[in-house]
């Protein structure tokens, strides 16, 4: 039986080798059939968030639940089988450089259905219809706009009608029309294939304008869960800074280091 919630995280913990703590005893949910969205200053942890659903990274203390499944407690079939249900687009495209756009759509097929080529062919020509790139099915990665290459790389996301599909700034360098078309993409596909999105972005107006759900993750806990209306009228002083863009307020502009004192030697000048 589905739970409603695709997506569980609870009481997680999680830091990388040189003992800094990125993600401190969080809890969240993405719901299933919604568009679900990251957001918080940069090296909040909403990347590794990711990586952590997908199994690339386990955490330190808590759970990860995709579909009720504990990630951190798969063998690699397990992860493996999970993975096949998930799509991931990357930041910027991340498309095989020396395959052209069919190929690029094609490969997770070749990889993982078993299908004969005449069928994959219809799958990928589908995918791309989808995208409105259908008729740039043999033109190379070099040869495609920014927004393009995102679109064949969300084709290629799609093309094993995954259950989650994850967006790593899916908008970082488009430009207001491109932004836009994403935008909306993502949005109908969400709708038209029943899928469950959850996308890490600092775009908010284009994001609030097709999310249903917003997580603002901030000094590595969960500021605040909600609505996009939610968190724009939210009194958090965290949450304002960031959707009002202020430099002043709770969030941390310098990384954790020594203080002044001891990096200038003041405390020991002072005392001699």
């Amino acid at each position: 039986m589905s739970t409603p919630q695709l997506v569980e995280i609870r009481d997680l913990t999680f830091g990388y080798g040189d003992g800094r703590v990125v993600l401190e005893d969080i809890s969240l949910h993405v719901p299933r059939g919604k568009v679900t969205v990251l957001i918080g200053a940069s090296g909040g942890g909403k990347t590794t968030l990711l990586r952590l659903i997908g199994g690339q990274n386990k955490a330190q203390k808590g759970q990860v639940l995709f579909d009720g499944q504990d990630v951190g407690a798969l063998d690699r079939d397990g992860l493996y089988a999970m993975r096949r249900r998930m799509g991931m687009l990357y930041q910027f495209g991340a498309l095989f450089t020396d395959q052209d756009v069919y190929d690029n759509v094609a490969f997770p097929l070749r990889e993982h259905s078993g299908l004969p080529e005449s069928m994959i062919r219809d799958i990928v020509l589908m995918k791309l219809q989808a995208v409105g790139l259908r008729g740039a099915r043999h033109l190379m990665p070099s040869e495609l706009s920014g927004g393009m290459a995102r679109r064949v790389a969300l084709a290629r996301a799609i093309a094993l009608d995954p259950e989650l599909v994850m967006y790593d700034e899916p908008f970082s360098g488009l430009d207001p029309i491109s932004l836009g078309t994403a935008a909306r993409l993502i949005r109908q596909l969400n709708d038209t294939l029943g899928l469950t999105s959850l996308m890490v972005s600092h775009e908010l107006d284009a994001t609030f304008a097709v999310c249903d759900h917003v997580i603002v993750l901030a000094n590595g806990k969960v500021a605040q869960q909600g609505t996009p209306q939610q968190i724009r009228e939210s009194d958090n002083p965290l949450i304002q800074q960031y959707v009002t863009a202020s430099p002043e307020g709770p969030v941390r502009f310098h990384y954790p280091g020594p203080s002044v004192e001891e990096d200038f030697g003041l405390a020991a000048r002072r005392t001699a």
